[in-house]
């Protein structure tokens, strides 16, 4: 066992995958020589040379629709969009093509793309490098939307995404690449669709994902040490598939539930989960369902109004205490 950060680990599996299998291919803006300018393709193009490590032009309609090819034809492609927010342009490759190909074709074709996709604010980064997508493609028939947090789970669940005969959309947070925590020296995977409980707790469950898996945590740390109260957090890391077994076990526990997410609360995730749960348990709930989210605004670029529009842990503390308004 190693104390990895989540660059790292990001970086050890692309390496350890392009090891094992030839079939496997990076491309994107800058992910050669540049390594990425986070850091997470460094040296890859040292080992693996420039016809596996491909920086492309600045495109995403192109590289996005030749990875598409490429995995359609026997390759096993990752692609790289720089910021997430720049996925917007290769939308028609990924939701017309990449997601329909297999069902279109009978089964025929198989299309094992992983997109990497940087997302995430709080870095003052501005309207258009801090937004969070991963919405729209929960939306669409045939991709898999996956957005893990820890040095463990990006490492597990980026195999387990190369390994895929589907697309797999793979979000990483841009403000995580320096987390640290323990990743297994050995080969290991992390299954889709398998959330991860972060914290027992019998009063209110936390359903939260990426970033905000952190900040609840915290939230619940500090309501059980400054009020008594016990929060369950979930990390649900898969989003298509997601673990509703492990979300429902837990309200049937607790009763009441928040459901936090990063982006914009109109139309997220957060409500999506919420009208599931609804749907699955409406009788298990002894409060309203509580959503956190980002206000329904561009992300500005001064980093105290950028604070006032990002969920925070007080929010998620205020949210949780707004669920227990009636006991």
């Amino acid at each position: 066992m190693s104390i990895k950060t989540v660059r790292e680990a990001l970086n050890d599996g692309m390496r350890e995958e392009m090891r094992r299998d030839p079939t496997v291919i990076l491309m994107g803006c800058d992910v050669a020589v540049r390594g990425n300018p986070f850091g997470v393709t460094k040296g890859l193009l040292q080992e693996f040379g420039p016809k596996r490590v491909i920086d492309t032009p600045i495109s995403e309609p192109g590289f996005t629709g030749a990875g598409v090819g490429a995995a359609a034809t026997g390759l096993r492609p990752i692609v790289e969009i720089l910021y997430s927010d720049w996925i917007t342009l290769a939308m028609d490759q990924i939701v017309n093509m990449a997601a329909k190909m297999r069902y279109m074709f009978g089964g025929k074709v198989n299309v094992p793309l992983v997109v990497r996709a940087p997302f995430g604010s709080g870095g003052g980064n501005a309207a258009q490098h801090s937004q969070s997508f991963e919405n729209w493609f929960n939306h669409v028939p045939g991709l898999k939307v996956v957005a893990p947090i820890s040095p463990y789970d990006c490492k597990g669940m980026l195999l387990t995404a190369i390994r895929d005969d589907n697309p797999v959309i793979f979000f990483e947070h841009k403000r995580a690449y320096q987390i640290k925590g323990e990743v297994p020296d050995e080969e290991y995977t992390v299954p889709f669709g398998k959330a991860a409980i972060r914290k027992e707790g019998s009063d209110v469950t936390i359903v939260s994902y990426s970033m905000m898996s952190i900040k609840a945590l915290q939230a619940a740390e500090e309501l059980e040490k400054e009020q008594g109260i016990k929060c369950e957090v979930i990390d649900l890391r898969s989003l298509l598939p997601l673990d509703y077994e492990t979300v429902m076990g837990s309200l049937a526990k607790t009763n009441r539930i928040v459901v936090c997410q990063e982006a914009n609360l109109r139309g997220g995730m957060a409500a999506d989960i919420v009208a599931e749960i609804i749907d699955r348990g409406f009788d298990l709930l002894d409060a309203p369902p509580v959503r956190v989210a980002a206000l329904n605004v561009p992300m500005p670029y001064n980093m105290a109004l950028e604070n006032e529009v990002i969920p925070s842990v007080q929010k998620i503390k205020a949210a949780v205490l707004k669920a227990l308004g009636d006991r």
